[in-house]
């Protein structure tokens, strides 16, 4: 019985992580939750799984939670400590923003299992968190589909030339600069294939989400190579390609419980209600247009430069994308927002954590 804390619980990744250990009680156990402000979704979840610790990030309605069985932990700090109890296995980070990068850290020098589906950790302090993996022999199971999918394709890894991430192009594939001036929130919001919260459907309507991938490819299996295409029918998630010229892809119909899942069961692979892939349809590959969306550029130049880069860049796009959702800014303006941050900000070539936070707060105040 493998004991669980789910922090995010309440949004998309979250929810369908429940669902998953709805399904296979007797293999996993909520031991805690953690949501940051939706206290009422999180008291029905508490009811349901009866965690022995829950979590709060927002002090003023920690009292709402005073009904139910549970040790309370609320504050800017709530969801750190529970990465840091005896009784939990694995730490299911599936919080979105910049707020991950402390709980990967926490959990990880606290010897716990992550499974990770926050991608921002990653993209801001990849090389430091590797160096503490390395120190404390950490293990990080990948939740996002593509990076689950390499996972699954590494079968020889001194024989990798090259790992391939596949792109949806989301809602506005094919469309020109000029096309793209007006969308709405709404157009973008509207991702062809999966369902996810606003900020992940926004970066994967600008293609940030797959620069951000990008990074987090390049820290999670410690990869010089990467590349990515245009799949639209997101079922092939990920490939790996060989030395010998042999291609080796992973299959599944766009389900994020899939991952979630295999994260969590691994080494075991579970049963799952959503049947087999259907060879009804064609599956195309189209190259990207990088004059169009040029975010996965920005990352490239990220990886290149090095130090506190990668960690500008999310900072930048995380106030943008805010500013976007708050009808601020055009669609085309966030990853120009994005681009100008990375012209300006202070450099460090070999950033503490302290630096990296200090970083994401100028870069994000100077925009928002």
């Amino acid at each position: 019985m493998k004991r669980i804390a789910l922090l995010g619980s309440t949004g998309s990744i979250g929810r369908q992580t429940l669902n998953v250990v709805r399904r296979y009680p007797n293999k996993f156990k909520i031991q805690a939750l953690f949501a940051n402000s939706s206290v009422d979704l999180l008291k029905v979840q508490a009811e349901e799984f009866a965690p022995r610790y829950l979590a709060l990030g927002d002090e003023s309605r920690v009292k709402e939670l005073d009904t139910l069985k549970a040790e309370v932990f609320s504050g800017a700090d709530a969801a750190r400590k529970l990465c840091e109890l005896d009784d939990i296995d694995v730490v299911v980070v599936a919080v979105v923003g910049m707020a991950g990068l402390d709980l990967v850290v926490s959990a990880l020098k606290n010897k716990k299992i992550i499974a990770l589906a926050n991608k921002e950790s990653l993209v801001a302090g990849g090389k430091l968190i590797n160096d503490i993996m390395r120190e404390t022999n950490g293990v990080i199971l990948p939740i996002d589909s593509e990076h689950s999918a390499v996972w699954q394709c590494l079968q020889d890894k001194e024989g990798v030339k090259k790992i391939i991430l596949t792109a949806s192009g989301g809602p506005f594939r094919g469309y020109s600069k000029e096309k793209l001036r007006d969308v709405s929130v709404e157009q973008t919001l509207k991702h062809p294939n999966w369902s996810m919260g606003k900020k992940i459907t926004v970066d994967s309507a600008t293609m940030m989400n797959k620069a951000f991938e990008i990074i987090e490819a390049r820290w999670l299996f410690d990869a010089e190579d990467v590349d990515y295409v245009i799949h639209p029918e997101s079922i092939i998630h990920s490939l790996v390609e060989y030395y010998d010229g042999s291609m080796i892809a992973q299959l599944a119909v766009p389900n994020m419980e899939i991952p979630i899942a295999y994260a969590l069961s691994y080494p075991q692979r579970l049963k799952n209600p959503f049947g087999s892939f259907q060879f009804d349809r064609p599956l195309t590959f189209i190259k990207p247009d990088e004059t169009v969306f040029n975010a996965p550029r920005l990352a490239y130049n990220c990886l290149r430069k090095g130090g506190n880069s990668a960690c500008a860049l999310n900072a930048a796009n995380e106030a943008a994308v805010e500013l976007f959702l708050e009808r601020k800014i055009s669609f085309l303006e966030i990853t120009k927002i994005c681009e100008d941050a990375l012209k300006h900000f202070r450099f460090i070539p070999e950033p503490s954590l302290n630096d990296l936070h200090d970083t994401f707060t100028e870069v994000y105040t100077s925009i928002k």
